[in-house]
């Protein structure tokens, strides 16, 4: 009874400091956010596309500025970057789920299921260098073919090695939605004389997508706050484009800039990493919410 007691006792604890980190993380980034709004203008920071953090301006009434923070181009940067590895994640991570949980006999999943588990071990640093080393090369000379010129470090580089990164998460977890589909209408489909092929899309698939819905807006939040493969692939540079090709950059790239050096912890440059934190925490957070809620109804769907 007492090893009972100290056992609830260690884990109500460790719920506890968790929530208790979690929530101290979200002060401190909303106090430090308050003081950078409190000298720079809201309005700049979320529509305007300036981000020249060392400016220096002189304001109408004669005194000076450093620096002018609108976040604009960051976040394009940072959702079309992301929007580019959704694109790459989600065929390859949803046909790749569908083959281990329908298709894949035994031998293969022995082998594919490790392999998946083992990229989505691989460090991003990797990622950026062979994204660096191999993929912007090869789409340079690719779009040359066709007399289009494109930059070392791109958009598409970024976002398709991100894509790759992410691909484990995606399959993984779509995967499992795939297998908790009721067998007894799988059963059903196949004795009404559908094939494999068409119990897939016919009945499993439908059953399935709230879930691969939620696994690919899971795989999305982690392409959201990635940093090193932006920074090898995609550059620092803040950049308002639709062209995939041409270099940009994205928040967690800025906040580690803001950060990194010798400035004041109290200037606009440091207080602004906790401002895009904070707008990227409320983004994230949405995000996995809605994710939660989705896999939560497809528990009560399954279960009916």
């Amino acid at each position: 009874m007492l090893k009972e007691k100290i056992i609830k006792f260690a884990l109500f604890l460790c719920a506890f400091v968790s929530v208790i980190v979690s929530f101290a993380i979200m002060l401190t980034i909303l106090i430090e956010a308050l003081k950078f709004f409190q000298k720079e203008s809201v309005v700049t920071f979320l529509f305007s596309s300036q981000w020249a953090a060392d400016a220096a301006f002189m304001n109408a009434d004669g005194t000076s500025k450093q620096g002018v923070f609108g976040a604009l181009s960051l976040f394009w940067g940072t959702f079309y970057i992301s929007l580019i590895a959704m694109l790459t994640a989600l065929p390859l991570g949803v046909m790749c789920a569908i083959y281990l949980g329908v298709f894949a006999g035994k031998k293969s999943k022995n082998y594919l299921k490790p392999i998946l588990e083992i990229i989505a071990g691989i460090p991003t640093v990797v990622f950026g260098f062979f994204a660096a080393i191999v993929v912007a090369p090869f789409i340079v000379w690719f779009f040359s073919l066709f007399g289009i010129q494109a930059s070392f470090q791109s958009a598409l580089g970024a976002g398709f090695i991100m894509g790759i990164m992410i691909v484990p998460i995606v399959a993984s977890l779509s995967q499992d939605c795939i297998e908790a589909v009721s067998e007894k209408r799988i059963n059903g489909a196949y004795a009404l004389g559908m094939t494999k092929k068409e119990v897939v899309f016919a009945v499993i698939l439908p059953e399935a997508i709230p879930g691969i819905v939620a696994a690919c807006l899971l795989g999305l939040s982690r392409a959201l706050g990635e940093t090193m493969i932006v920074v090898m692939a995609a550059s620092l540079r803040p950049n308002l484009t639709m062209n995939f090709l041409e270099d940009m950059t994205t928040v967690t790239v800025k906040i580690v800039e803001a950060l990194s050096g010798d400035q004041a912890f109290d200037s606009s440059l440091a207080l602004s990493a906790f401002s895009l934190g904070l707008v990227l925490f409320i983004i994230t957070l949405i995000i996995n919410m809605f994710s939660v809620y989705l896999i939560n109804r497809f528990h009560k769907r399954k279960n009916l």
